[in-house]
């Protein structure tokens, strides 16, 4: 796959348009850097918190995804601090490395113009609010060591480097580990390279190929079962990411149905640039070359399936379609400006490349509340209207100047961040509460345990969160944990916080006296409970 040479840009100028995209994403993402822990942020935040601290995955809290994520919080909180500001200082280092890779695995298979332009849509895409760009969604990690992955992949084959080919499936691995969605990649790389060795078919070669990289892909995951079985959390890991995953995985049947809500789920700033990445692929399917268009209709394909788990379309789930929708959007627009050089037409050449860039400078516009005007609370109300999230910080902190350093605490409801800003473990492991109202036969075993864990530990605080967004309620739903905790809470506790948030955005948080009068017309509240024979 020879990359062509470049005749409009030279490559001084295509660093240096490089390094201005890098710079400029990186000021934006600097500026939201305090940017309000999200739920999920909140769950890796805490869990790699707890791995600083010695304390394994699994132990005190659990969840269906791999503990890759976890790790790395575990080492950007190690190096920038354990504070939102120290991971999203984080994510802007490995948003800037998924840039990079998009730049060069686009101009491998197409050239560097091409390479650019995809680097600087996948830029602002994966900033967007539409996929929840500045947050540290595993999404994110994911891409990183996928890209490094599939680009190592072609240097291996190309090359017949057997080290290659093991490095590539080394990080390949890791973007599993990073969460379970990575697979596809896998899936790609591995049909990729079958495809490569099998025109004329070499069948020794393929199986050295196919050898050295199932080794790299095995290796992460090996080791990561021998750490956890080491720690002695290998059957809540089984349980977790393996059983309950497949029930979780199956809850919602694959109809016609599916493809409704993928349309309504959709990023719509995804859909024109849909539609590019499909003519992309036309082109590059019409040229002599079928390498690079077999090497793209399989990334793009498996990267369209990494949305599909669950059929339960997240919009952080698509920044896994965005290198794909970038690269092959650079393509099309390179291609359309050759073909019109060639064609001598009256249309100037420059106009597909101003397009694009008229579109860029149209979403910045659309979007210039987030990246260039709101202060990091705002932005996150912007981002999640009806959330908890900044108010969350100040719960903490009175949960942790009212409490002692080895106090456990409870929160029935899904806001793990709590525990992450507290500094405070978990009474129970369930800093998620969705699995106790999913359609899905581990529930009334999981609300059990939960209480069980509460009466045991009976921590010194309990916050109880009345937010539809922290439970998703079915009509169906297992209703024991909500029984019992309106008992448990009015026998051991007082209620000493109230967290109103209205339906404009607004919120109250009291605390004492204050809290026994309510507005009455709050969207979302949170209730603190302190326990009655805690000093």
């Amino acid at each position: 796959m020879k990359v062509p040479a470049s005749r409009s840009l030279s490559p001084l100028w295509i660093y240096g348009l490089l390094i201005l995209i890098l710079l400029v994403t990186a000021a934006i993402r600097f500026r939201l850097r305090e940017l309000p822990l999200e739920r999920d942020e909140g769950e890796y935040a805490y869990a790699g918190q707890l791995m600083l601290q010695g304390i394994p995955p699994y132990q005190l809290a659990y969840n269906m995804k791999f503990p890759g994520t976890y790790a790395a919080y575990a080492l950007l909180m190690a190096l920038f601090g354990q504070t939102p500001t120290g991971i999203h200082l984080g994510l802007l280092i490995v948003n800037a490395g998924a840039i990079l890779l998009v730049y060069f695995l686009t101009a491998r298979l197409s050239d560097k113009r091409a390479g650019l332009i995809a680097a600087a849509l996948y830029a602002y895409l994966s900033l967007s609010a539409e996929v929840l760009g500045p947050v540290a969604h595993a999404t994110h990690f994911v891409i990183l060591p996928a890209l490094g992955g599939l680009l190592l992949l072609l240097h291996g084959i190309n090359r017949r480097s057997s080290l290659s080919l093991f490095a590539s499936g080394v990080l390949l691995g890791f973007s599993v580990l990073m969460k379970q969605h990575g697979a596809f990649f896998i899936l790609f790389a591995g049909s990729y390279l079958i495809y490569r060795n099998a025109r004329p078919l070499k069948l020794r070669q393929l199986g050295v190929q196919a050898t050295m990289l199932a080794l790299g892909i095995a290796t992460p995951l090996a080791l990561t079962v021998l750490l956890l079985w080491k720690a002695g959390v290998l059957d809540k890991f089984w349980f977790w990411t393996i059983k309950y995953a497949r029930e979780y995985a199956t809850e919602y049947p694959g109809n016609l149905e599916v493809f409704k809500n993928l349309a309504g789920s959709t990023p719509h700033v995804l859909y024109p640039l849909a539609w590019a990445a499909v003519l992309g692929l036309v082109i590059l399917w019409r040229k002599a070359d079928r390498t690079v268009a077999i090497f793209s209709t399989g990334f793009f394909v498996c990267s369209v399936l990494t949305i599909f788990p669950n059929f339960n379309f997240r919009p952080h789930y698509y920044v896994l379609l965005l290198p794909a929708v970038a690269m092959l959007t650079g393509v099309l627009v390179i291609s359309a400006r050759e073909y019109l050089l060639r064609a001598q037409s009256r249309i100037p050449a420059a106009l597909p490349v101003a397009l694009l860039l008229i579109f860029l400078a149209g979403r910045l516009f659309h979007e210039r509340a987030l990246f260039f005007q709101s202060s990091p609370a705002q932005a996150c109300r912007l981002l999640y209207p009806r959330s908890a999230f900044p108010e969350s910080v100040q719960i903490a902190q009175y949960l942790k100047a009212h409490s002692p350093d080895n106090a456990r605490i409870a929160v029935l409801g899904s806001e793990p961040q709590i525990y992450f800003y507290s500094q405070r473990h978990s009474a129970t492991g369930y800093i998620y509460t969705y699995a106790l109202m999913e359609l899905q036969p581990y529930a009334l075993q999981m609300q059990r345990e939960l209480i069980s864990e509460i009466e045991t530990t009976q921590p010194d605080y309990i916050v109880s969160v009345e937010d539809g967004d922290s439970w998703i309620v079915r009509q169906t739903s297992e209703p024991l944990i909500f029984n019992w905790s309106a008992k448990y809470l009015q026998t051991h506790y007082n209620k000493v916080g109230l967290l109103e948030i209205l339906p404009d955005g607004q919120s109250s948080l009291r605390w004492g006296d204050d809290i026994k009068t309510s507005r009455k017309v709050m969207d979302v509240y949170l209730n603190i409970f302190k326990r009655k024979d805690s000093n």
